[in-house]
């Protein structure tokens, strides 16, 4: 019974891997993994970003005469309303700066695994899976 299912193996390919480009595979995989963290990272800091929109949204609501407890930390200090929305928005340009540092990250990441893909795939072709399932 033939096979010509599409990912058969074929022991007998003449496919020769040097060690440049074992390193250079190698690199691609470290790189990929780089970016992975940088997705869950941006993820989070994302969310964190959403959740402090919506602390200022609900501070909107509040009354100038409440203090509102605020976490610094691992403590929480009793803040005037505008204190607490000044204390918000400073977070929330850190927060800010801190996406914008990850996607230049993953842009400079996603640069260099552009490149490996080039020789990678001009080299063995077939031969070599460099795509990621959730892309």
């Amino acid at each position: 019974m033939a096979s010509s299912g599409k990912g058969t193996f074929q022991p007998d390919s003449d496919v020769h891997i040097s060690f440049e480009d074992q390193q250079k595979i190698n690199k691609f995989a470290r790189l990929n993994a780089k970016v992975d963290d940088i997705k869950q990272e941006l993820k989070t800091k994302q969310n964190d970003l959403k959740n402090l929109d919506e602390a200022v949204d609900e501070l909107g609501l509040a009354d100038d005469t409440e203090k509102i407890p605020y976490l610094i930390g691992e403590v929480f200090v009793c803040q005037s309303l505008e204190e607490t929305l000044k204390s918000l928005e400073v977070t929330k340009s850190k927060k800010d700066d801190e996406i914008k540092e990850l996607h230049a990250k993953y842009a400079e990441l996603k640069s260099q695994m552009g490149e490996l893909k080039v020789h990678l795939y001009g080299k063995f072709g077939s031969h070599i899976n460099l795509e990621n399932e959730e892309d």
